[in-house]
């Protein structure tokens, strides 16, 4: 049976005590200047041992590690076990209160290191249909190839006409409709992903959604179209389906699935073969005016799938290397990567191997490297191993809403994600951290010449904390990840040299923040 807890916090009050008991330590040299410690240390990195975790992590014994089920529990006691083999405290978080999931209040406490609350997991049921139609000729779509349910999307049993809103956007300020003209009452509306290139204003899947309810939607159809944005360039997005969750409040949520781009090319074409309509002319149009382009398309749409929920925990682990400077040792450096992926859903498996066994791996990785040198940093590191990531930053908000160290004594974070596949480089995103910092981190890695640094990323788990004014930092590797979000995610795919260089960046950059004056 699982355990349940409240929101686990350390109590702010055992700061003091713990820093005391890390300021008594005697402290070992730690002067960046020792001769060789870094470079020697940064060559003790392991890919072989990177590649075993992330196989282990996006293996069958955790089936994906989807949030709030049994399968990221035991990810979660697999992530700690590895901390204690190397030696690292793990954080005993206390709490008031203690039930169990049923309700018994047997008053079992949670695993030292664990801070967890309750989380409702959705999975999807084997063999979905979405059958695409005319009134006589009925259309099978390949689960997988030409779509895939919405990962958080109810049960579904729906039959209706299929409708195209555009981006379906509403909004009045800036004259923008693409419900116009157009009723959608008791229909499966379709729309693109994002945003069309006129549009200044702000839009989420979750607004889609909610708007198409409004309208009287019973339904949705998302569709990649065949014009990318830069961002979905770099991603190496294509017109398949990928996993993904809407994030939408449960009271606005519809049945809804991501349709592959050829699939919608075949729908908006119509059965005119003289009057066809073409995907890309209408994405151009829609991108350059706001004038609605939404017609009642020819085809009628078939949803059929069942939804289980499943009650559990979000986990995150909590680990520290105590600092040995008695003037910062109450100051720390974050390391986080979270581990969550999709689970098993609609009966594929997401192994998530570079996303984010990678950056679990290389987490991992440097915490072994640094609790075995001789030579400790002056600041407390505290090793982050996140869950719910993939279902709105769950974990990380989590953590900063109760954060083990106060934020106000937290120096940096840094994030680690998607490391494992990419064209060689290291792309790098900080925010309020001293570049020639971020740069040096690089030379001191023997990666100079690999390491590209940009400014603040928008999304991944040092979002929270960039928002509580927190210097973050997150490294990912570059180039185009073929994989993301798909079952096809396997560890087969991932390079080890790839892994090696994230882990040894992240080292020295860990190093030189948790020493720097």
């Amino acid at each position: 049976m699982l355990v349940r807890t409240e929101f686990l916090v350390l109590n702010l009050a055992l700061i003091p005590v713990i820093a005391f008991v890390f300021a008594v330590l005697p402290p070992p040299v730690h002067s960046l200047d020792e001769p060789g410690a870094l470079s020697s240390t940064i060559g003790q990195i392991s890919g072989e041992r990177m590649m075993a975790d992330v196989a282990a992590l996006s293996g069958i014994a955790f089936n994906g590690r989807q949030t709030g089920t049994a399968d990221d529990l035991r990810s979660a006691q697999w992530v700690a076990d590895r901390f204690r083999t190397s030696q690292l405290s793990l954080v005993a978080i206390p709490t008031d209160r203690l039930n169990t999931l049923d309700g018994s209040g047997e008053g079992l406490g949670p695993p030292t290191g664990f801070m967890s609350t309750p989380h409702k997991a959705i999975i999807i049921a084997p063999a979905p249909v979405l059958q695409i139609s005319t009134a006589r000729v009925p259309l099978n779509q390949e689960l997988g190839t030409d779509f895939l349910p919405v990962l958080d999307s109810p049960s579904a049993h729906v039959r209706a006409p299929i409708v195209f809103v555009g981006y379906g956007i509403v909004d009045p300020a800036l004259s923008v409709n693409e419900y116009d003209g157009v009723d959608v009452n008791n229909c499966i509306v379709l729309f693109l992903r994002g945003k069309p290139d006129h549009y200044k204003g702000a839009i989420t899947h979750a607004d889609k959604i909610r708007i198409a309810g409004q309208k009287g939607a019973i339904a949705y159809l998302t569709v990649t179209g065949p014009i990318l944005s830069a961002y979905e360039m770099r991603r190496g997005v294509t017109g398949r389906p990928s996993a993904f969750y809407s994030l939408s409040a449960e009271a606005d949520t519809l049945p809804g699935a991501w349709i592959s781009t050829s699939q919608v090319e075949y729908i908006l074409a119509g059965t005119d073969p003289s009057k066809p309509r073409h995907l890309r002319t209408i994405q151009e149009q829609l991108d350059a005016s706001p004038t609605s382009r939404s017609f009642r398309t020819d085809y009628f749409g078939v949803l059929e799938w069942e939804v289980r929920q499943e009650q559990g925990l979000l986990i995150n682990v909590v680990a520290t290397l105590p600092g040995t400077d008695p003037k910062m040792v109450n100051e720390a450096i974050v390391i986080g990567a979270h581990r969550d992926h999709f689970g098993k859903q609609a009966g594929l498996l997401f192994p998530g191997a570079d996303d984010n066994a990678s950056g679990t791996a290389v987490m991992l990785e440097v915490a072994r490297t640094i609790a075995k040198l001789p030579i400790k940093p002056k600041r407390t590191l505290l090793f982050l191993s996140f869950s719910g990531e993939e279902q709105g930053l769950l974990g990380s908000r989590l953590y900063v809403g109760k954060p083990v160290i106060p934020l106000d004594h937290t120096k940096a974070m840094i994030n680690i994600d998607h490391a494992g596949i990419g064209n060689g480089r290291l792309t790098v995103g900080a925010a309020g951290v001293d570049k020639n910092l971020v740069q040096e981190a690089g030379r001191s890695a023997g990666l100079a010449d690999k390491v590209d640094v940009f400014g603040f990323f928008p999304g991944g788990d040092h979002v929270p904390f960039k928002e509580a004014g927190i210097p973050t930092v997150t490294v990912v590797s570059g180039g185009t990840h073929l994989h993301f979000h798909q079952p096809t995610d396997t560890v087969e795919t991932l390079n080890q040299e790839i892994l090696v260089s994230a882990a040894r960046y992240v080292l020295a950059l860990a190093w030189q923040l948790a020493n720097a004056p």
